[in-house]
């Protein structure tokens, strides 16, 4: 007799469909993504999507908070008392690349939410944005009043390293054309990351603060 097919334990069913979601919903968007390819790519019947998650924009807002949450996890080390707010900030820069480096599709998924949203922003807005913005914010209110960073607006300042962070990684396929080499590579994106680290030390740190 054959052997007997070997089935995935239960708990890894979740993940699965989580993943293989995230790759439908970035490539088609919410409305174009359809359940039986998700099913098909995560291995498991097409009920199961329906069992874990309810329902197809259920799923996509489970995609997009599980992704939220992992960019939670590696923005940076706790906040504390030994710790200045410039390394603060220069590990939140790293968490956050590495976090774009590691998860292709979030800004896709991102840029699809604010072009299409019919109110899931709202609560990204709420619950992961405007914490993490504020975070940052207070960041660099704290090394300025200690002396380690320029006297700079501390909102625009954290709008400039949000933004420079991230454009990289959403223009990086059209820039990879031009230049005729691949951006996202380890060697391309260990260079981006000495180039990004030096910019913003340059233009917010003083200099004895400057990273090396």
């Amino acid at each position: 007799m054959p052997p007997k097919r070997k089935t995935a334990p239960r708990m890894e069913r979740p993940g699965r469909i989580l993943a293989a979601a995230e790759r439908s919903f970035a490539a088609h968007g919410l409305a174009g993504a359809r359940t039986e390819r998700i099913a098909a790519l995560a291995g498991v019947n097409k009920a199961l999507l329906y069992y874990y998650f309810g329902s197809k924009r259920n799923l996509y807002r489970a995609v997009l908070r599980h992704l939220l949450d992992q960019l939670g996890l590696l923005i940076g080390p706790a906040e504390s008392a030994s710790t200045s707010p410039r390394e603060l900030l220069i590990a939140f820069v790293e968490g956050y690349f590495d976090f774009l480096s590691s998860h292709p599709n979030y800004l896709r998924l991102i840029q699809r939410e604010v072009l299409e949203s019919k109110g899931e922003i709202d609560w990204i807005m709420r619950e992961y944005y405007r914490p993490l913005l504020c975070r940052v914010i207070a960041l660099i209110e704290s090394g300025i009043s200690r002396g380690e960073l320029r006297r700079v607006d501390p909102q625009q300042a954290a709008f400039s390293i949000m933004g420079t962070t991230a454009s990289y990684f959403a223009a990086a396929t059209i820039w990879s054309r031009y230049f005729g080499r691949r951006l996202l590579g380890p060697a391309a994106l260990e260079a981006r990351r000495g180039a990004l680290l030096d910019f913003i030390g340059y233009g917010l740190f003083r200099p004895a603060g400057r990273p090396s």
